[in-house]
């Protein structure tokens, strides 16, 4: 980790280095502070443990107190976020000539016979994962990469381990029944809960009538998917899905727009 954060350091021309733990982590912070080389000018960070917090809007405003503006990333306002596990990578490849061929992922939840932490090669089948751990019990309905909010749902168990991949999560009959929809009561609990100050409650209404035009009006484009409008929405609206969609439609009209 170190090494490549020196890397990354000197290649990037940055100034300043900030590691942000959550502070539900005590041993992790504790032992990056023990570990750190004397000369490696990095400031540790303790976060507020709280859901979102990892993704680099958040990151950037949590460690730096800086607002990223809307329609823009980091790098607009001088930033640059990586993750550990890309800056252990750079590390491993120029200590040991290793490339980024493995990743530590965790198997977890209700419907997994064995839950595991292991370091898998990148391209192994999800099924065989699963296999190793044991199997799924009967009952598991879903299959997630990635965790409960913002994981995405696997068709099959051909699909491969990616670089990206980080967990597996499996759930039951339980965990994923359905719930009956039902009309908004402009409660703007979605408002409250969204990180990134939208309205997800206008923003549903339009999805919800394909006017996802009128969606750029409300920066829906600054979405980042994080789930929490649905988790609290009780009326059961599928905002996130529908987010999804929109956001996934508009980049496409956008790349036709480009592509002339």
């Amino acid at each position: 980790l170190f090494m490549g954060i020196r890397i990354a350091k000197k290649i990037l021309g940055v100034e300043r280095v900030y590691i942000g733990i959550e502070n539900n982590k005590p041993d992790a912070i504790a032992l990056i502070r023990e570990k750190m080389p004397a000369d490696l000018s990095c400031t540790i960070v303790p976060l507020k443990t709280k859901y979102p917090q990892g993704a680099e809007k958040m990151l950037t405003e949590a460690v730096l107190h800086k607002e990223i503006p809307s329609g823009k990333l980091p790098i607009d306002i001088h930033v640059i976020v990586n993750n550990v596990g890309t800056l252990a990578g750079i590390g491993d490849m120029f200590r040991f000539g290793q490339g980024l061929i493995e990743r530590i992922v965790t198997v977890t939840g209700p419907g997994i016979n064995k839950p595991s932490n292991l370091r898998v090669p990148v391209g192994t089948k999800l099924g065989d994962v699963l296999e190793y751990c044991g199997g799924l019990k009967e009952n598991t309905r879903q299959i997630l990469f990635g965790g409960p909010m913002m994981g995405s749902s696997q068709a099959h168990l051909e699909v491969p381990i990616m670089k990206g991949t980080s967990g597996i999560l499996c759930l039951t009959d339980y965990e994923v029944r359905e719930y009956e929809e039902y009309p908004c009561i402009r409660c703007l609990r979605c408002v409250d809960a969204c990180p990134v100050y939208l309205n997800p409650s206008r923003l549903g209404a339009l999805a919800k009538k394909r006017l996802y035009e009128e969606m750029m009006d409300y920066h829906i484009l600054d979405c980042m998917e994080c789930g929490s409008c649905s988790y609290v929405c009780p009326s059961n609206i599928p905002l996130v899905q529908r987010f999804r969609v929109a956001k996934a439609l508009l980049r496409e009209q956008q790349s036709r727009k480009k592509a002339g």
